[in-house]
Parts: C-alpha cells; structure tokens; sequence
C-alpha cells in the first residue's frame, strides 16, 4: 500500500468520528424486507421519506421507514 493511500484512509476515519459535522443525507433509496417476504421500498430526498406500502399512504409514516430512522440514528431528519 502507498502513503497516498495510506492518508486517505486516516482521512476517511477522522470524517467518519466526525460524521455529525461532516455528512449530510441527502437523498437515497433502500428496500426493508417486511413480514411475509415482502420487499418495501424505502426512499428519503431531502428530509421528506417516503415508502410504497398501503400504511405509509395514509400516515405519512410507518415501521419501514421508522426503522430506516433507527439505523440511521440521527444522521436523518425524523419524519
């Protein structure tokens, strides 16, 4: 390995412990395996989340996209 790369990997390090000054969700796109083996697209675009189950449509919010917020712990706007 070199010692360019060798910086940026204690580059990508600092910016990861940094991470609440440092990154910022935009937007992305990720599919949650529900109950019954049924695949949930969950989708966030600048603050605003979305889902494409029947609950979501209704209530603006639902267990695919709260546990999206979860694992995300804070990097994301909660809806």
């Amino acid at each position: 390995m070199d010692y360019g790369m060798i910086g940026k990997i204690e580059k990508a390090k600092i910016y990861a412990e940094e991470r609440d000054t440092r990154i910022t969700f935009e937007s992305f796109l990720v599919s949650v395996m529900g109950d019954n083996n049924a695949k949930h697209y969950v989708s966030y675009d600048r603050g605003t989340w979305h889902c494409d189950c029947d609950f979501f449509s209704s209530r603006n919010s639902c267990a695919h996209t709260m546990t999206m917020e979860r694992v995300l712990q804070n990097m994301v706007e909660m809806g």
